[in-house]
């Protein structure tokens, strides 16, 4: 089904309480996508315990192309809205994020126009991107009055409700794991409508692209102070936290016996913003990437394809051809970083990291796809930015291939 397809019907909802529920919104894929671009690219949140992903975030960290798979959501839910509550043509959109409740995250009683610089905020959408249950404990939304009275997320489902105190909620504290969602606000006011500021903030970034001698998709690292997760009095870089619970760890790029090499002793994240290699176990894979940021793009990257690329190697290990397998060698000294194992699983958990059947020759692959699905993001933005700046607003141009444009069935 098209994003910009009719939604399914949502449940009713009680008059004085108007909210509705739409199962399967987005589809299974769509959800790992919006995943993985959060696991590769999030930051410290505006509440404790909590990562988030925000469209400017993404523009101003040289990941612009990664927008591409928000725009046909952001029309289908818009349109959700708009259905559900008779105000067609009405409402702009104020927010787009991905926001990630970890162990210890909750929040009390409120509505989400609750403060005097919310006000501008009619209507709520929350799509879930993973499973309650399954992949996270606690983390169940509950509204004070009405039905439904609360929601048990379920991967590709969405809630949508007036921001107001008709649906005064609350979210229970996530006990362990990490629930995923992505977040829309709606408003009636033009003067609160993200894409104007957005599409200015990506006219600046995407087509001045600096250095020029790096291909346009390479992210480039925000501050430091972003990507650190206070817990508990101590704390992570959460860049480290999702490489290293995957199973790697960060190398530098130069040769273990360069003289030039010498730690940081003072603030060894320092080295996330310079070139870096991957490692796992015994072995470093031979690619330097450009910084910290790049080389967990593609770690993401793999473990969202791990299983199909599991699946190519099993069904060509019988045939004639032979994979191309990756250098793998053993220079370059591991960076001295500072991590608490233990902690980063409490927070994020161990995406079950035994259950990935690991190759060299998979990681290869992945680099390979992750290039490809960059540059085609990529070129697609290129083409949809003249278009976007000149109707001040972002939306589904030729460009986007049905594959982008597919939601839930």
């Amino acid at each position: 089904m098209s994003a910009a397809a009719a939604s399914p019907p949502p449940t009713a909802a009680a008059g004085e309480h108007p909210r509705f529920h739409i199962s399967g919104l987005l589809s299974p894929e769509t959800c790992k996508e919006l995943e993985f671009v959060h696991r590769s690219c999030g930051t410290a949140g505006y509440r404790p315990s909590v990562v988030s992903t925000s469209l400017p975030h993404l523009a101003a960290t040289g990941c612009g192309h990664l927008l591409l798979p928000f725009v046909p959501v952001r029309e289908r839910l818009r349109d959700a809205v708009e259905s559900a509550f008779s105000c067609h043509f009405d409402l702009f959109i104020e927010f787009t994020g991905l926001i990630s409740w970890c162990k210890g995250a909750s929040i009390g009683w409120h509505s989400d126009d609750n403060k005097p610089y919310l006000r501008q905020r009619a209507f709520t959408a929350v799509c879930y991107l993973n499973d309650h249950g399954k992949d996270y404990k606690g983390g169940i939304l509950q509204f004070q009055d009405g039905e439904p009275s609360c929601i048990t997320p379920v991967a590709g489902d969405a809630v949508i409700y007036t921001a107001d105190n008709s649906n005064i909620h609350c979210v229970d504290e996530v006990i362990e794991g990490e629930r995923l969602t992505l977040t829309l606000w709606f408003t009636r006011d033009s003067a609160y409508d993200e894409d104007p500021k957005l599409l200015s903030f990506l006219s600046q970034t995407s087509l001045n692209y600096e250095p020029v001698h790096q291909r346009p998709y390479i992210p480039l690292p925000a501050s430091d102070l972003m990507y650190w997760f206070s817990y508990d009095h101590s704390g992570f870089d959460i860049r480290c936290a999702r490489v290293h619970i995957l199973g790697f760890s960060f190398h530098t790029s130069i040769d273990e016996d360069s003289k030039s090499f010498a730690p940081a002793e003072d603030d060894p994240i320092e080295f996330l913003g310079k070139p870096v290699r991957l490692g796992r176990e015994d072995g470093v894979f031979d690619k330097v990437f450009a910084n910290g940021l790049h080389a967990l793009q593609v770690v993401q990257f793999y473990y969202w394809k791990a299983p199909e690329l599991a699946a190519k190697r099993k069904q060509t290990s019988g045939g004639s051809g032979t994979a191309c397998c990756p250098v793998i060698q053993s220079r370059g000294t591991k960076l001295p970083l500072p991590f608490n194992h233990g902690v980063e699983q409490t927070i994020f958990g161990s995406y079950k990291n035994a259950e990935i059947d690991f190759e060299w020759n998979d990681f290869g692959l992945a680099l390979s796809m992750w290039e490809n699905y960059s540059e085609n993001l990529q070129r697609k933005l290129s083409t949809s930015l003249p278009y976007w700046l000149s109707n001040e607003a972002i939306f589904i141009t030729n460009s986007f291939s049905p594959q982008v444009c597919n939601g839930g069935n």
